[in-house]
């Protein structure tokens, strides 16, 4: 189980990620050449296989088993008027997931992913950003190896969710620190606040990012000053993935976030990562842009939980039952191009 002792071991594991592993990359290609199709007619289903097979060491990889996790945190930064609803919605929001009432429950059910919630100290809200640090250096490294510890060992594709009320104040927070550009680029109606919750927000936003510039200067640093126990919760979780090689099926506009600070430190930290769809929030297609990920789903969804995620298994499922079961030309005796 990945375990990051302190920010250093953090940073060292980020500096050592793994690599796809190339022959079974090309195996699969040469196997896609073979089935009955022309080149290329599947599309991003080709892609997505070839994906799968790279991270599992595998030229015919599997998706099962699928593992959901839903990480809850909540935010002192609500206290700016961020967010349309309260804060203690995330408890009764963990307490719907633990009873299998949200969305995330139904749509994983239908997809067949098993799905957990973490929920991460929900009676201590981290510190206002706009005012202070999100969390302290043990309290960010609790979070990042409670993400961590939450993949499952036999797991072989990973989507992560998140809960918490005020949290995409935090994510437009760690866009503006990591890329640039003003507040205004990257917040959005979130939980669906009016004109005016709007105007507040970026101005958190403004006030946190012009606070934490001068130390927000690693990806451990920026996530403990600027983001929250669910975020860094998220990136744990989605690091512990590509140690060992799980690929991950990237939410909304939170978790792109959430992993941001990495790829600061690591340009190729998304390589095992696919973007599952674009969300209705206003910097996110943006933050994919940036992150240079090409969603496969847009269908306007702002919730979150893990739900464009969930939604997008049944397409990499279609894939590898495409890429695993379809004959070759050979097998089917039929005649291939001239």
């Amino acid at each position: 189980m990945t375990r990051f002792a302190d920010p250093a071991s953090f940073a060292a594991a980020l500096a050592a990620l793994p690599e796809p592993d190339e022959a079974s990359r090309t195996a699969a290609l040469n196997r896609q050449a073979r089935l009955t199709k022309p080149t290329g007619a599947l599309g991003r289903l080709e892609d997505i296989a070839v994906f799968m097979a790279g991270w599992q060491g595998s030229e015919r990889p599997e998706a099962d088993p699928v593992q959901a996790v839903v990480f809850a945190g909540n935010h002192g930064v609500t206290a700016q008027g961020v967010s349309a609803y309260p804060p203690e919605v995330t408890v009764q929001m963990v307490a719907n997931f633990e009873a299998g009432g949200a969305a995330i429950n139904a749509l994983t059910a239908a997809c067949g992913a098993r799905l957990s919630v973490v929920a991460l100290d929900l009676d201590r809200p981290t510190g206002d950003i706009t005012r202070e640090a999100a969390m302290s250096a043990e309290e960010c490294l609790d979070a990042l190896n409670q993400g961590a510890a939450a993949l499952g060992a036999d797991t072989r594709l990973l989507l992560v969710g998140e809960m918490g009320i005020g949290n995409t104040t935090p994510a437009a927070a760690l866009c503006a620190a990591v890329l640039g550009g003003s507040a205004q680029d990257w917040v959005g109606r979130g939980t669906g606040i009016d004109d005016l919750g709007l105007s507040r927000k970026a101005v958190a936003v403004e006030a946190a990012v012009a606070l934490h510039s001068g130390a927000a200067t690693d990806a451990f640093e920026t996530l403990r000053l600027l983001g929250g126990r669910e975020i860094a919760a998220m990136a744990g979780a989605i690091l512990a993935a590509r140690l060992a090689r799980v690929p991950v099926l990237l939410d909304g506009f939170i978790a792109s976030a959430a992993i941001l600070p990495l790829l600061r430190d690591n340009p190729r930290f998304t390589d095992h990562c696919i973007a599952a769809h674009c969300s209705a929030e206003a910097g996110h297609v943006l933050l994919l842009d940036k992150l240079g990920l090409e969603p496969l789903l847009h269908l306007g969804l702002r919730l979150g939980e893990g739900t464009g995620a969930a939604l997008a298994v049944p397409i990499v499922r279609g894939a590898l039952a495409t890429h695993n079961r379809m004959a070759t030309f050979d097998e089917a005796a039929v005649t291939d191009k001239a």
